[in-house]
């Protein structure tokens, strides 16, 4: 089992305050990692989850970054690529979502989900992952979802993002392999999160989804920690460019 341990590791996770970034944060921390943990509105200290990684024994480091602001990912990236600590794990996970039916989604929707969905993954990748190239080794992992494959309805950006992460995953999987840097994401299935609150409220969607689900329920972000931890670590070392779906079985209904 110590190829499941992470201990001595340094993880950044983006949109850790809550949710599914917080539940990975937690889980590579008790896998042994110290935790970086970035978030538009994470507090600078006395986050849930800066004392979940606490409590779990590892350090914990808060940066605000609005992902939204092309310039700020662009600093942040920079910054963790210059540390004297190396990052050895990437967790690509902050995200957005506007819903409008495609006829009425406004340019400025479509932009804001492709700058933080894609756009601000890839400027993020670039730069740490330069770094673990150099060194030859790193953990790469994006969280992309079932809409990387369906389309979904009144989502379009989002669809475009998730489908372009799924891509991006295998282009630089194709790329860093050889240097021993593995790209690998999770595609999560209806999880109950902010970002899936209206359609949970829905009193029509949220009984067909989960009709669907073989499961025969909404997952919780604690449902993915045993993909993270497994993606994050030397137990996956032969893995690349794979999109692991966590979906408690939608895809294949």
């Amino acid at each position: 089992m110590n190829a499941f341990g992470l201990t001595g590791k340094l993880a950044v996770v983006t949109g850790a305050r809550r949710g599914i970034g917080r539940a990975m944060a937690r889980a590579l921390a008790e896998a042994g990692a110290d935790v970086i943990g970035v978030s538009a509105s994470l507090e600078e200290s006395g986050s849930a989850v800066e004392k979940d990684v606490r409590a779990a024994g590892r350090t914990f480091e808060a940066i605000r970054t609005d992902f939204a602001d092309p310039e700020a990912v662009r600093a942040l990236g920079a910054d963790l690529a210059g540390r004297e600590r190396p990052v050895d794990i990437l967790v690509n996970n902050a995200g957005t979502i506007r819903r409008a039916p495609a006829a009425e989604h406004g340019d400025a929707d479509w932009e804001l989900v492709l700058q933080v969905n894609l756009n601000a993954q890839f400027t993020l990748t670039r730069a740490v992952g330069a770094t673990m190239v150099t060194r030859g080794q790193g953990k790469i992992i994006f969280t992309a979802s079932l809409l990387s494959f369906q389309g979904g309805i009144t989502v379009p950006g989002y669809t475009a993002a998730k489908h372009g992460i799924a891509g991006l995953t295998k282009a630089l999987a194709n790329e860093w392999a050889p240097y021993g840097v593995q790209v690998n994401a999770i595609a999560p299935g209806y999880i109950a999160t902010n970002n899936t609150e209206a359609l949970r409220a829905d009193p029509d969607r949220e009984p067909a989804i989960r009709g669907r689900i073989p499961a025969g329920r909404w997952g919780k972000p604690e449902d993915l920690v045993g993909a993270a931890v497994f993606l994050a670590s030397p137990a996956s070392d032969y893995v690349n460019g794979h999109v692991l779906v966590v979906d408690g079985g939608w895809l294949s209904r």
